[in-house]
């Protein structure tokens, strides 16, 4: 088969050409996205590797789209795989729960059993008393875990201290601390029974 017939088809120009730049930008719009957010995390040391695949992804994109600046099906192609990208690598890091958070609840009524039990599952928990905004007396809950630990201390508020208001914020670095991965029950993993100091 004559190549050069094939590239001037019908289905290389409008369907191939296009399936192949969509799927190129959401190749190199992931690996960038998530470039991004592993920088804003202080992982700097991944962020390059991650920028060499993208550009060298990014590039091949592009040159076809130079290639074949009158077909509009390629720019689509290009405008759609680069909304696609960014989604999916959100939903990637999403998967991946890298970081640390900071966990900072104030409650509606007394912590000493959310905060026993966030001790028993081997969170540091700090405790500050603190004055609501009607004066009243509280104790301000600050723990620092790691991200993919969340659900599970989200699930220790809503059960002892249902109502408390609870904020959530990335941490970029810590040092020292104890915000170590909890000790499981037993059944679960091994993997997910050990906890460090940082």
């Amino acid at each position: 088969m004559d190549l050069t017939l094939f590239y001037e088809s019908f289905w290389w120009t409008w369907v191939i050409l296009p399936v192949l730049i969509f799927l190129s930008r959401i190749m190199d719009q992931s690996i960038g996205t998530l470039r991004v957010i592993f920088v804003s995390k202080g992982l700097k040391n991944v962020a390059p590797f991650l920028g060499f695949f993208e550009v060298i992804i990014w590039l091949l994109a592009v040159a076809q789209v130079m290639k074949h600046l009158n077909n509009p099906m390629s720019y689509i192609a290009y405008g759609a795989g680069f909304a696609m990208g960014n989604y999916i690598g959100i939903l990637i890091e999403e998967k991946l729960s890298l970081g640390t958070v900071l966990v900072r609840v104030v409650p509606k009524k007394d912590t000493s059993e959310l905060i026993e039990h966030l001790r028993d599952l081997k969170f540091g928990v700090t405790v500050v008393n603190a004055e609501g905004a009607m004066g009243t007396k509280v104790k301000i809950v600050f723990t620092i875990i790691k991200r993919k630990n969340v659900p599970r201390v989200i699930e220790a508020i809503n059960h002892y201290n249902p109502n408390a208001f609870y904020t959530i914020e990335e941490i970029k670095a810590v040092k020292e601390g104890y915000f170590g991965i909890p000790i499981q029950p037993k059944g679960m993993g091994i993997r997910e029974g050990i906890f460090k100091r940082k």
